[in-house]
């Protein structure tokens, strides 16, 4: 983690303002021809089954039932959208690692997110979401090695935090960065959260905040 995890007040309270506006769902897209035409700055979340992603994006817009977890992981295949005022576009991609469907239809559907990764100006920044009690794993290296091929920028948020022991979350944070390095779309800096404590989301909040500023500057 490097100095471009802290920010002026100015920066924090921008993000904190930003998610108390209403956040409103716009659409779920399966296909690429049902993407939404807008002009704000995009985000996308994504993350493996389980990884916290549906409780990270409440807590980001101080909801509770915002990102819903579905019952049978991996299994909803769209790319659902939300917005914050005319200012923020945010995509919740399904969790990944528990594919149900058949390989020919993943397949389909990764060349569907891989598009849209590449193909979308507005797209700032991807945020891959890793547990913080287990680390990087394989199924997160193909989704890192997707976005570096759609030249995507991306940064590394670990979450639950507050649930691995100091000295394993340490050797994580420690791999992690070491193979960020070896990827050429990866942001080097790595927001640490618990969503259930509250850490790090005035970070995340203030991380975005600034895509936004940057944007429309």
């Amino acid at each position: 983690m490097t100095d471009e995890n802290t920010f002026t007040e100015e920066e924090l309270e921008f993000g904190r303002w930003l998610f108390t506006q209403q956040t409103d769902f716009m659409l779920g897209v399966a296909h690429l021809e049902q993407l939404p035409n807008t002009s704000a700055a995009e985000i996308c979340f994504a993350g493996r089954s389980n990884v916290g992603k549906s409780s990270l994006i409440n807590a980001l817009c101080g909801r509770r039932d915002l990102a819903r977890t579905s019952s049978t992981p991996g299994r909803t295949q769209q790319l659902n959208f939300f917005k914050i005022l005319d200012k923020l576009v945010f995509c919740d991609q399904p969790g990944y690692g528990y594919a149900k469907a058949p390989v020919g239809e993943v397949k389909k559907w990764q060349e569907v997110v891989f598009s849209y990764l590449r193909g979308r100006p507005q797209l700032r920044r991807a945020f891959v979401l890793i547990d913080g009690r287990h680390g990087i794993k394989n199924t997160d290296r193909p989704v890192m090695e997707m976005m570096d091929k759609a030249a995507m920028s991306y940064q590394i948020i670990v979450t639950k935090a507050d649930k691995a022991k100091k000295s394993e979350l340490d050797k994580h944070l420690s791999d992690i960065t070491k193979e960020l390095a070896k990827h050429p779309a990866a942001h080097p800096d790595i927001l640490l959260t618990s969503s259930e404590k509250g850490t790090g989301i005035a970070e995340v909040r203030a991380t975005i905040g600034r895509l936004v500023t940057e944007f429309e500057s």
